[in-house]
């Protein structure tokens, strides 16, 4: 194998491919990089028998080949070239030499038969999607998703498909992230949840710019395709939580409130609190205020803001980070609150339309909290 590229084009694909690959594995291959070179391409896929990632360019080959090469040690030497033409080239027996300018490395390469073939994902049904609302779908619910892992289900996101209406899903046991789309030219229901690992390696990829990406599930895998890279992962199986009957039909109260207004007084209150001094804000509705304020071993905090519309004596108190996570993710500068009690949860949407719906549980506020 012999070929030739620019540098950053190399660390690209390399830095791409890599997020597929696993520290440290049972199967040292697993730790590696499958370069392929032949008509005038070069194709670097990484895996780790859960997540294949595939991602290809075009380069100048003078003779096809395929070698495994352990990954961060390939990443390294070409993120320390200098900026110029990389020659990459491999004999017979496997000794590869890696010249940049003056720099030259001679590395021992793994035979390419061993290396595991990616899943095969059925191209038959899918649909297509701007990368930048997929990317956006995937920031705005991914913070949901549960790391617990007696519930798999949940350590993914949804992904919904009703007609020509898009709905992605994260729930974790204390919130809800709801975010929908309409997806232009697709027919037909489906549903698959997606694990959020995967989710997190597919919003790197993708761009704002404004391309597209292909997406094809099938019954136990899914491929994105974006651009020149193949994300290739496994999709969980079981039965997600009936979000739809967890957000409530109605409510007593409904105000419209500035997002960055209400970020900025429950940042300041919970200066206090941190992984070790845990303590929900409690938050004090009395007409057109809400007094936040929260108590931890370190001392009391105090601060409030106004908001649209009047809601008598409700006092409810709410895990900091969560509370934060959903009015970050919801982007608009109003939005609108919605409650029902201090036992039930708060939902925050859109002023019109339902875009996104965030539901956050409150948390059982004591006499010194």
């Amino acid at each position: 194998m012999k070929f030739s590229c620019e540098k950053e084009t190399l660390l690209g694909l390399i830095g791409t491919a890599s997020r597929a690959v696993t520290g440290k594995s049972a199967m040292p291959l697993l730790e590696g990089l499958l370069l392929t070179a032949e008509n005038n391409t070069l194709t670097i896929t990484g895996y780790d028998l859960s997540i294949g990632i595939r991602t290809t360019t075009e380069v100048d080959v003078v003779e096809p080949g395929s070698i495994v090469l352990n990954a961060r040690l390939l990443y390294d030497i070409v993120r320390k070239l200098p900026q110029d033409i990389i020659y990459l080239e491999c004999n017979e027996n496997l000794q590869t030499t890696i010249k940049c300018g003056r720099s030259v490395f001679n590395l021992i390469a793994t035979e390419a038969d061993e290396y595991p073939a990616l899943a095969e994902v059925s191209s038959e049904t899918g649909f297509t999607l701007p990368q930048a609302i997929l990317k956006s779908m995937i920031a705005q619910t991914i913070f949901s998703v549960s790391d617990n892992e007696s519930k798999p289900i949940h350590t993914g996101c949804l992904f919904e498909l009703e007609e020509n209406r898009l709905n992605v899903v994260a729930v974790d046991g204390y919130r809800l992230s709801v975010r929908r789309e309409t997806v232009e030219g697709v027919f037909g229901n489906m549903k698959f949840v997606v694990p959020g690992s995967s989710l997190r390696e597919i919003e790197r990829i993708l761009t704002d710019d404004d391309g597209s990406v292909d997406i094809f599930p099938d019954k136990k895998n899914i491929l994105f395709r974006i651009g020149g890279t193949t994300l290739i992962t496994r999709l969980i199986d079981g039965e997600f939580l009936n979000y739809r009957a967890a957000i409530p039909a109605e409510f007593e109260h409904v105000v419209q409130a500035d997002r960055h207004e209400m970020i900025t007084c429950i940042e300041r209150v919970s200066l206090i609190v941190s992984e070790k001094l845990k303590n929900p804000v409690r938050l004090h509705f009395d007409g057109s205020y809400v007094q936040m304020s929260c108590i931890t071993a370190v001392g009391k905090s105090y601060d409030e803001f106004s908001f649209d519309g009047a809601i008598e004596d409700l006092e409810i108190g709410f895990n900091n980070r969560y509370l934060l996570d959903a009015l970050r993710a919801a982007g608009d500068e109003k939005v609108k609150l919605q409650l029902k009690g201090a036992l039930n949860p708060i939902v925050i949407s859109p002023l019109e339309g339902d875009k996104y719906t965030y539901l956050v549980l409150p948390v059982r506020l004591k006499a010194n909290d």
